[in-house]
Protein backbone atom coordinates (compact mmCIF):
# COMPACT_ATOMS: atom_id res chain seq x y z
CA UNK A 1 0.00 0.00 0.00
CA UNK A 2 1.26 3.59 -0.74
CA UNK A 3 2.72 5.15 2.47
CA UNK A 4 0.18 8.43 2.05
CA UNK A 5 -2.92 6.57 1.85
CA UNK A 6 -4.38 5.38 5.26
CA UNK A 7 -7.03 2.63 3.62
CA UNK A 8 -8.56 0.98 0.89
CA UNK A 9 -11.85 2.32 0.69
CA UNK A 10 -12.91 0.04 -2.42
CA UNK A 11 -10.87 -2.49 -3.44
CA UNK A 12 -9.90 -3.65 -7.25
CA UNK A 13 -12.15 -6.15 -7.44
CA UNK A 14 -15.03 -4.32 -6.33
CA UNK A 15 -14.59 -1.19 -9.23
CA UNK A 16 -14.21 -4.71 -11.44
CA UNK A 17 -17.33 -5.94 -10.69
CA UNK A 18 -19.44 -2.48 -10.57
CA UNK A 19 -17.86 -1.36 -14.00
CA UNK A 20 -18.87 -4.64 -15.30
CA UNK A 21 -22.10 -3.80 -13.52
CA UNK A 22 -22.43 -0.90 -15.10
CA UNK A 23 -21.41 -1.62 -18.35
CA UNK A 24 -24.55 -4.05 -18.66
CA UNK A 25 -27.11 -1.74 -17.39
CA UNK A 26 -25.77 0.91 -20.14
CA UNK A 27 -25.51 -1.34 -23.06
CA UNK A 28 -29.51 -2.39 -22.52
CA UNK A 29 -30.08 1.29 -21.89
CA UNK A 30 -28.63 2.63 -24.88
CA UNK A 31 -29.03 -0.51 -27.46
CA UNK A 32 -30.29 0.61 -30.97
CA UNK A 33 -28.60 4.63 -29.85
CA UNK A 34 -25.46 6.37 -31.29
CA UNK A 35 -24.11 6.89 -27.64
CA UNK A 36 -21.14 9.74 -27.11
CA UNK A 37 -19.27 8.86 -24.06
CA UNK A 38 -17.90 12.39 -22.04
CA UNK A 39 -15.13 11.78 -20.25
CA UNK A 40 -14.30 14.44 -17.59
CA UNK A 41 -10.40 14.91 -17.44
CA UNK A 42 -8.37 13.83 -16.27
CA UNK A 43 -10.19 11.84 -12.80
CA UNK A 44 -12.50 9.95 -15.63
CA UNK A 45 -9.81 8.55 -18.00
CA UNK A 46 -9.19 5.27 -16.49
CA UNK A 47 -13.09 4.48 -15.28
CA UNK A 48 -14.64 5.67 -18.87
CA UNK A 49 -12.18 3.11 -20.92
CA UNK A 50 -12.92 0.27 -18.35
CA UNK A 51 -16.74 1.04 -18.85
CA UNK A 52 -16.32 1.33 -22.44
CA UNK A 53 -14.58 -1.99 -22.56
CA UNK A 54 -17.57 -3.48 -20.16
CA UNK A 55 -20.33 -2.24 -22.93
CA UNK A 56 -21.46 -3.97 -25.98
CA UNK A 57 -22.37 -1.52 -28.19
CA UNK A 58 -21.14 0.54 -30.31
CA UNK A 59 -19.54 3.93 -28.61
CA UNK A 60 -18.39 7.12 -29.46
CA UNK A 61 -15.99 9.21 -26.81
CA UNK A 62 -14.92 12.51 -26.70
CA UNK A 63 -13.46 14.45 -23.43
CA UNK A 64 -13.73 17.99 -21.57
CA UNK A 65 -11.50 19.05 -19.64
CA UNK A 66 -12.54 21.80 -16.22
CA UNK A 67 -11.00 23.06 -13.41
CA UNK A 68 -12.89 23.51 -9.97
CA UNK A 69 -10.00 22.91 -8.00
CA UNK A 70 -6.44 23.12 -8.58
CA UNK A 71 -4.15 22.77 -6.10
CA UNK A 72 -6.54 22.13 -3.50
CA UNK A 73 -8.50 20.29 -1.65
CA UNK A 74 -12.22 21.93 -1.82
CA UNK A 75 -14.27 22.74 -5.08
CA UNK A 76 -13.88 26.85 -5.62
CA UNK A 77 -17.07 26.58 -7.15
CA UNK A 78 -15.62 28.57 -9.89
CA UNK A 79 -15.89 26.28 -12.83
CA UNK A 80 -13.58 27.09 -15.89
CA UNK A 81 -13.57 24.92 -19.11
CA UNK A 82 -10.06 23.88 -20.09
CA UNK A 83 -10.68 21.97 -23.12
CA UNK A 84 -14.22 21.87 -24.91
CA UNK A 85 -15.27 18.68 -27.08
CA UNK A 86 -14.56 18.19 -30.45
CA UNK A 87 -17.71 18.04 -32.49
CA UNK A 88 -21.39 18.89 -32.15
CA UNK A 89 -23.29 17.01 -29.59
CA UNK A 90 -27.08 17.58 -31.70
CA UNK A 91 -29.31 15.12 -31.34
CA UNK A 92 -26.74 12.64 -29.59
CA UNK A 93 -27.04 10.49 -26.95
CA UNK A 94 -24.81 12.52 -24.42
CA UNK A 95 -23.23 10.04 -21.36
CA UNK A 96 -21.10 12.02 -18.78
CA UNK A 97 -18.71 9.74 -17.25
CA UNK A 98 -17.24 11.21 -14.41
CA UNK A 99 -14.71 9.82 -11.53
CA UNK A 100 -16.88 11.38 -8.80
CA UNK A 101 -19.40 13.71 -7.58
CA UNK A 102 -19.01 16.33 -4.85
CA UNK A 103 -20.67 19.47 -4.68
CA UNK A 104 -22.19 19.00 -7.49
CA UNK A 105 -21.07 22.79 -8.80
CA UNK A 106 -18.72 21.43 -11.96
CA UNK A 107 -22.01 18.83 -13.54
CA UNK A 108 -24.40 21.41 -12.80
CA UNK A 109 -22.50 23.68 -14.87
CA UNK A 110 -21.57 21.21 -17.66
CA UNK A 111 -25.41 20.19 -17.98
CA UNK A 112 -26.19 23.65 -18.10
CA UNK A 113 -24.18 24.13 -21.30
CA UNK A 114 -24.51 20.87 -22.71
CA UNK A 115 -28.49 21.16 -22.62
CA UNK A 116 -28.22 23.88 -24.55
CA UNK A 117 -26.15 22.33 -27.30
CA UNK A 118 -29.52 20.47 -28.14
CA UNK A 119 -28.72 16.56 -27.63
CA UNK A 120 -31.10 13.96 -27.83
CA UNK A 121 -30.41 13.06 -23.96
CA UNK A 122 -27.77 13.89 -21.50
CA UNK A 123 -27.29 11.81 -18.42
CA UNK A 124 -24.95 11.18 -15.81
CA UNK A 125 -22.76 8.12 -14.94
CA UNK A 126 -20.42 8.29 -11.75
CA UNK A 127 -18.29 6.05 -10.28
CA UNK A 128 -17.64 7.77 -6.73
CA UNK A 129 -20.98 9.80 -5.42
CA UNK A 130 -20.53 11.88 -2.10
CA UNK A 131 -24.40 12.85 -1.32
CA UNK A 132 -23.25 14.59 2.16
CA UNK A 133 -21.34 16.92 -0.07
CA UNK A 134 -23.66 18.03 -2.67
CA UNK A 135 -24.73 22.09 -2.92
CA UNK A 136 -26.35 21.43 -5.81
CA UNK A 137 -28.93 18.96 -7.13
CA UNK A 138 -27.41 16.83 -10.07
CA UNK A 139 -29.51 13.86 -11.40
CA UNK A 140 -26.96 10.87 -11.27
CA UNK A 141 -28.25 8.39 -13.49
CA UNK A 142 -26.14 5.63 -12.50
CA UNK A 143 -23.69 5.75 -9.88
CA UNK A 144 -21.25 3.17 -9.08
CA UNK A 145 -20.78 3.61 -4.96
CA UNK A 146 -21.80 6.31 -2.42
CA UNK A 147 -19.13 6.75 -0.26
CA UNK A 148 -18.76 8.63 2.86
CA UNK A 149 -17.08 12.08 2.89
CA UNK A 150 -13.18 11.34 3.03
CA UNK A 151 -10.70 12.36 0.72
CA UNK A 152 -10.20 9.38 -1.79
CA UNK A 153 -7.28 9.18 -4.43
CA UNK A 154 -6.67 5.98 -7.15
CA UNK A 155 -8.01 4.68 -10.14
CA UNK A 156 -7.88 8.20 -12.32
CA UNK A 157 -8.83 10.29 -8.92
CA UNK A 158 -5.78 12.32 -7.56
CA UNK A 159 -4.37 14.86 -5.33
CA UNK A 160 -2.33 17.73 -6.72
CA UNK A 161 -1.70 15.38 -9.79
CA UNK A 162 -0.41 12.63 -8.11
CA UNK A 163 -1.80 8.58 -6.83
CA UNK A 164 -4.25 8.30 -10.30
CA UNK A 165 -1.99 5.15 -10.94
CA UNK A 166 -3.28 3.52 -8.03
CA UNK A 167 -5.59 0.42 -8.61
CA UNK A 168 -7.86 1.10 -5.92
CA UNK A 169 -10.01 3.70 -3.76
CA UNK A 170 -7.70 4.98 -0.73
CA UNK A 171 -8.14 7.02 2.00
CA UNK A 172 -5.46 9.86 1.89
CA UNK A 173 -4.14 10.51 4.94
CA UNK A 174 -5.64 14.37 6.45
CA UNK A 175 -1.32 15.14 6.86
CA UNK A 176 -1.11 14.82 3.03
CA UNK A 177 -3.58 17.33 2.07
CA UNK A 178 -3.51 19.34 4.83
CA UNK A 179 -0.10 20.46 4.90
CA UNK A 180 -0.75 22.12 1.71
CA UNK A 181 -1.46 25.88 1.72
Amino acid sequence: MHPDVEKVLISRMEIDEKVHELGNILSRDYAGKELLMVGILKGAVVFMADLARAMNIDVRIDFMAVSSYGASSKSTGVVRILKDLDKSIENCHVLIVEDIVDTGLTLNYLLDILQARNPASVRICTLLDKPSRREVNVPVDYNGFAIPDKFVVGYGLDYNEKYRHLPEIYVLKKEIYQSVK
